[in-house]
């Protein structure tokens, strides 16, 4: 974490002993949508570079659907779900090829690791995660990291990749996280409007409150934009992870420290890493009614949730799922791992745990969502 005037941001790249990069669509292929090799080699020189510093890489690449455009004879990203899986199967496959072709210049080897949503939110899986992502390191391997776009399904999407790399950066324990763009940082308003002025460093939301952010991507093949790589910066400054946004062709400069883009320093400090991709990486396949009383327990005490203080159930869910938790006013409160179908349920509300032990068993006495497996909103 740094704080004003105390570390210089050579110093802070140069203490960063572990560096997540993610790389946009936009700053890999050609404008017909393929890969395009050139950028590809500058980039794997820099985080090549890095690597010989003495830095721990992991890239967190996208690239596949469009990779897989011209060879399927499509002229732009498609919308239906079915093609982009389509397209991500055909270019995952080349896109993963070519960094392996790369770095093998630099005599590094490379990992594919391919999530997906629920690859992380079950505890077994995302346990598994982190340990694959252990050993690669361990055993000197760059990981290159996207969604599993060929199974994703809309329910279940990271959504973008910058977000995706802020919870990988928190996954793997890193120092730094580096967003790189078509854009040279972050501005108080869109670049191309005369009079727009990069903002250098975001320490807090005071920072932000007078910047204007758009949704779209720039080059019609990625699907991120600034909001999104400001929201992923949140993710990751509010669990004590530093973040440069910057261009791909100032990659060399960032991460040599150079005052280039925009940093935004952290702000907060490392929580369990389950409940981060719990809070930003899900959406509730259901949802629990909560009393006044249920919903003071969970944000006053830190209580687990009980079948005591649910009042309703809607959706359809099995138990492990995420379930939003509303409050009476029909409030987002908070997000949890569920204990029971959504079909047992209904029979266990406004009842106390004992009597659901003495009535239904010992199996009953039990939390409707633990308190370790929920995250407040």
């Amino acid at each position: 974490m740094t704080t004003e005037g105390s570390t210089s941001r050579s110093d802070l790249v140069a203490a960063a002993r572990r560096v997540v990069v993610k790389v946009g669509s936009s700053s890999l292929t050609t404008a017909a949508g393929g890969i395009d090799p050139a950028r590809v080699r500058r980039l794997v020189e820099v985080l090549a570079a890095a690597r010989g510093a003495g830095a721990e890489v992991v890239l967190v690449s996208s690239g596949a659907i469009a990779a897989g455009l011209a060879p399927l004879g499509l002229g732009r990203r498609p919308s239906a779900l079915a093609t982009q899986q389509a397209a991500a199967s055909v270019g995952q496959g080349l896109l993963a090829h070519r960094y392996q072709e790369e770095f093998a210049r630099h005599g590094i080897i490379t990992g594919q690791v391919l999530l997906t949503v629920d690859d992380v939110m079950r505890r077994a899986s995302y346990r598994n995660a982190h340990q694959t992502f252990a050993k690669l390191l361990e055993l000197g391997v760059v990981p290159i990291v996207n969604e599993n776009d060929t199974v994703a399904t809309s329910e279940i999407r990271f959504g973008d990749n910058d977000r995706l790399a802020a919870l990988v950066a928190h996954l793997v324990h890193a120092d730094l996280l580096v967003l790189l763009s078509d854009v040279d940082g972050l501005y108080d308003g869109p670049p191309s409007r005369p009079g727009a002025r990069l903002v250098p460093v975001v320490r807090s939301e005071d920072d932000l409150a007078a910047v204007t952010v758009g949704a779209a991507g720039s080059a019609g093949v990625g699907t991120g934009g600034m909001a999104t790589k400001v929201d992923a910066a949140r993710i990751a400054t509010g669990a004590g992870i530093d973040v440069v946004l910057t261009s791909a062709d100032q990659a060399a400069a960032a991460l040599s420290g150079v005052e280039v883009g925009t940093l935004f320093e952290a702000t907060g400090r490392r929580r369990p890493t389950r409940l981060l991709w719990l809070a930003h990486a899900t959406n509730g396949q259901g949802s629990l009614r909560l009393d006044a009383g249920a919903v003071r327990a969970l944000v006053e005490r830190g209580a687990s949730l009980l079948p005591a203080g649910i009042t309703g159930v809607d959706g359809s869910f099995v138990a492990g799922d995420a379930v939003d938790l509303l409050g009476p006013d029909g409030a987002l409160v908070g997000r949890g791992l569920v204990n029971f179908d959504a079909d047992e349920l209904p029979a266990l509300l406004g009842r106390s745990t004992s009597e659901l032990k003495a009535d239904l068993g010992a199996a009953y006495e039990r939390e409707v969502v633990h308190r370790d497996d929920l995250v407040l909103l």
